[in-house]
Parts: structure tokens; C-alpha cells; sequence
């Protein structure tokens, strides 16, 4: 009978709350066009019941009927996509715009208040310690792991049998992880257990899938409710796995500082050079900034383990599925993987037969490849942005409390802004072409002041594993991109494991 009173009253009081209380939302949300709604749950059928790879084939759909823009509600959480170069510039080119949206909760339970969700002081205060880490003269001293990882993959590569790759992405995120955990964090997991660090991708894999389950499910945003969820546990066991792997991170770091008594953590002399111990070159770490200024009482410990969760997942997963999309690209373009190929020697040939960081800014055609890469499969596929004022977006009135969705894949394929826009053409990227498109109309790393703080390694990185792969090896493909479906998920995702050839020159 209690219980009943209690449901009856949580009914009443919602009942109100929408009707009343969102009476002017409502009718502004409305307004704008979009996919028919159910009334009170809106699009929540159309999702909650899908497997995530057809929701993202909704999410495509909907990105060619309601261009340039449309709206999706879920209860009382509005979304008003955009899919234009002028919105993108209107909510990106200004702070006032620069709150996370309400789905960015999800990730405080693995990533705190870490840079991808913090706001306000907290997120300068961070922004301004982590910098330096991502200073040219602090990113070419990891060209030497870049290299020495790519010469990984082209030894395991070599060894593999029949040349065929049969899980592209789960091969190339093992060497993506070790990169950021040597270069950002000052640790090779060459001596961490193979399986532990699978467990630890296998578990940023689950916490995607468990991120859009709760997100299609507003009842579930509620942190209370979600723990009568059956994914509840799941994601304890994940979080257990995930911060666990980075605390054994952190204190292996730890201890290397306090063996040598913190004599590597003052860099106000040392910014632009490298330390020498033993034989091996030491590198300045984003995680060795991050324990300076925790002795500085400026991070706790807390404060370092959520910005290491936050770049352990950012700087390894978005990077591991860029590299797997430009391998399949170019291994179904074989024209330009020649002329890949052609640059990249040629350069090494320059260069005493070696892939150099001075070689690396001499591959003009491998950075449009790349690029293009990026236009067609950008890792982060949206941005989220909670509006606290109504704007005026073309001749609607988006109210406050709507969250504003920042649709980057459709951008990338409007064809108002690239022609034939599923056509794989690095010669979109020649600089005659580049200087006369919208500046919002490509933006895979984000725009203003919330952009990639990593964009710049990120590229770094990509050019050195493409370019050292097809310097060795032919790809040739198995599985094509037109037969493989994208998911739902953090970022973008492939369905099944996709397998590509790999022929040794």
C-alpha cells in the first residue's frame, strides 16, 4: 500500500513537472523539426529495443532526412542535433557554450572530474598543468617509442600466419596502449601480463556499451536507480579493472621518482632537453607534470588517477580506431597506398633510410590520407553541449536545458560542404581547397577552447605507424568497409572484428 502511495505520488509529481513546469520547453523543442515522438517518452521505443548497430543506422538516417537540423526528446531530455559548419561555429567559437552535456555524468564513476568532464576553474586550472606535456619540443623526444612500437608491429606482423590480421582493432589498440602508457604516462607495459592489459581494453569496450545502455534510458542517468540495473554490477567489475590498471600505473611511476629522490621532477631547466639514466634517454611524462604538482599541492591523488583513466582511454582508443579505418582505407585504395608508399621511402631514403621526426613533417600525401581518414571515420563522432540560455540556432529558439548534439560524422559528410562525400579523396586536403572551406566544416580533434589537448601527438602518431606499416608490408583487404557496420558507443565502433591482409615487401 506504501509503495503504491510513494509510485502514485512520483507519478503525480512528473505528470506536473512536465506539463507544467516545461510548458514553454515543450513548445519550443517542438517547434523544431524532427522524427515523430511518442508522447512523455519520445524517441525512447525507437532506441531501447535496438541492437546498437541499428541505432547508429537510425543516427544516419536521420542525419540525410532532417539536414541541417532536428530535434530527439527522451522524458525531459531534449536533443537538438546539428549537422552545419555555421551551427558547429556558433556553439564551438565562444565559452558560453562550453558546459558538457547531461550524458558526460556518466563517465564521473571511471573518469572523476578529469579534463574530458570537469568545467569552469577546475578545467583551466588542468588544462594549464597538462600543456606543457604537449609542447613540440616535449613530443618529438617520444618519436624514438613511436618508432621502436611500429618496429613491434612489423615484427609480430612478420611472424603472423597466412598474413592475415583476423581482429585489426584488437592488434593495433595492444600497441596503441603500450604508446600513451611510455610516452604520457613514463611506463612500457612491456613487463605487465598480456592478459591484464586485454582485461583492461576488454573493459573500456564494456563501459561503452553499459554508457549507451544507461543513456537511452534517462530513468538510468539517476545514479540511485541505476544501481537496480542488471549492468550495475557489470560496471562496478569494470571500474574495478579499469582503476585498477591505472593505479598500478601511477605507482610504478611513483616509485621511479622516489628512487632517484625527485631529482627528474623540477623541469624548470630541463623542459627542452632530455635526462640521461643509465643508457636510456628518461622523457618528460604528462603523469610526471601531474606528480610535480601533486607535491606541489596542487593535485591530489585522486585529481592524477582521473585525468591518467581520462587519457589512458582518450590517448589509446581514438587513436586505435583511426589507425584500424586508414588501414582499411588504404588497403581497398590501392593507388593511393602506392603513392603512400612512394612518399614515405622517397623521405626515408633522405633520411638514412630511416623514418625520422624530421621525415615525418615531409609526407604532405600520407597527412591528407590521414586526414581524410578522419573526415570519413572521426573517433569522436559527437560532441555534447548542455545549453544554460535559450539561443537562437537558423530561426529556432533552442531553450535552456536542452543539450545541444554536435553531429561530427554528418558534418564531415554534408554535401553541401564535400562533394560526393563518401568518396575516400585525400585531395580534399590540398591547400588551395583547405583555405577556401568553412573552418567548422572538419573538426575530428573539436574546436575552440574545449579542442584536443592531444590533437597534435595524435597526428604524430599516426603518420609513424602508417607510414613504418606500409613501408613494409602491402595491405590488401579481406573485409570491406561498405559490408561493416558502426555501433552506438563512446566513440565509433565497428561491429564485428574486421580481418585485412598484410603481404611483406
Amino acid at each position: 500500500m506504501i509503495l503504491e502511495l510513494l509510485l502514485s505520488c512520483a507519478v503525480i509529481a512528473f505528470l506536473y513537472y512536465y506539463v507544467i513546469h516545461l510548458a514553454k520547453y515543450r513548445r519550443l523543442i517542438n517547434l523544431i523539426p524532427g522524427p515523430s515522438m511518442y508522447p512523455i517518452f519520445g524517441d525512447i521505443f525507437n532506441v531501447i529495443f535496438s541492437p546498437r548497430e541499428d541505432m547508429w543506422d537510425l543516427f544516419v538516417l536521420r542525419s540525410k532526412l532532417y539536414r541541417p537540423l532536428y530535434k530527439v526528446w527522451y522524458l525531459t531530455i531534449a536533443y537538438v542535433v546539428l549537422l552545419t559548419p555555421d551551427d558547429m561555429q556558433l556553439v564551438l567559437n565562444t565559452t558560453k557554450y562550453n558546459a558538457k552535456g547531461i550524458l558526460y555524468n556518466l563517465f564521473h564513476p571511471w573518469m572523476g572530474d578529469g579534463l574530458l568532464v570537469s568545467k569552469g576553474a577546475k578545467w583551466q586550472e588542468r588544462r594549464k598543468i597538462l600543456t606543457p606535456a604537449f609542447h613540440f619540443h616535449i613530443l618529438k623526444n617520444f618519436f624514438d617509442i613511436l618508432a621502436e612500437e611500429s618496429n613491434r608491429m612489423v615484427t609480430s606482423l612478420k611472424n603472423m600466419k597466412d598474413s592475415t590480421i583476423l581482429n585489426l582493432e584488437s592488434f593495433i589498440s595492444h600497441h596503441t596502449l603500450n604508446i600513451i602508457c611510455e610516452t604520457s604516462m613514463g611506463i612500457s607495459l612491456q613487463n605487465i601480463d598480456a592478459t591484464e592489459q586485454q582485461e583492461y581494453r576488454k573493459a573500456i569496450h564494456d563501459m561503452g556499451e553499459i554508457f549507451i545502455y544507461r543513456g537511452f534510458r534517462p530513468w538510468y542517468m539517476n545514479d540511485t536507480l541505476f544501481k537496480f540495473s542488471s549492468k550495475y554490477k557489470h560496471q562496478i567489475k569494470c571500474l574495478k579493472v579499469l582503476h585498477g590498471f591505472t593505479e598500478k600505473i601511477i605507482a610504478e611511476r611513483k616509485r621511479y621518482h622516489e628512487s632517484t629522490d625527485g631529482r627528474y621532477l623540477n623541469f624548470e631547466n630541463e623542459v627542452e632537453d632530455d635526462y640521461m639514466m643509465g643508457s636510456r634517454k628518461k622523457r618528460l611524462a604528462m603523469l610526471d607534470l601531474m606528480i610535480a604538482a601533486s607535491n606541489n599541492n596542487q593535485m591530489s591523488d585522486s585529481d592524477i588517477r582521473e585525468e591518467v583513466d581520462t587519457f589512458m582511454f582518450e590517448g589509446h582508443d581514438t587513436v586505435s580506431m583511426a589507425i584500424t579505418f586508414a588501414i582499411l582505407l588504404l588497403a581497398e585504395h590501392k593507388d593511393v597506398q602506392d603513392r603512400v608508399r612512394k612518399e614515405v621511402t622517397a623521405v626515408m631514403k633522405e633520411n638514412g633510410g630511416k623514418l625520422t621526426m624530421t621525415a615525418l613533417q615531409n609526407l604532405p600525401y600520407l597527412e591528407r590520407c590521414l586526414k581524410e581518414t578522419l573526415r570519413l571515420y572521426p573517433s569522436v563522432y559527437s560532441i555534447i553541449r548542455k545549453l544554460e540560455e535559450d539561443v537562437k540556432i537558423r530561426s529556432y529558439i533552442v531553450p535552456a536545458g536542452a543539450e545541444l548534439f554536435l553531429d561530427i560524422v554528418h558534418l564531415h559528410r554534408n554535401p553541401d560542404v564535400w562533394p560526393n562525400p563518401d568518396k575516400f579523396d585525400p585531395d580534399r586536403f590540398l591547400p588551395d581547397l583547405v583555405q577556401n572551406r568553412h573552418p567548422f566544416a572538419y573538426i575530428p580533434f573539436s574546436a575552440g577552447s574545449r579542442n584536443c589537448i592531444g590533437q597534435r601527438f595524435a597526428m604524430m602518431e599516426l603518420k609513424t605507424v602508417i607510414g613504418t606499416l606500409v613501408h613494409n608490408f602491402y595491405l590488401e583487404p579481406i573485409d570491406y568497409l561498405k559490408d561493416i557496420r558502426c555501433l552506438a558507443d563512446i566513440i565509433i565502433r565497428i561491429k564485428e572484428p574486421v580481418r585485412v591482409k598484410i603481404i611483406p615487401i
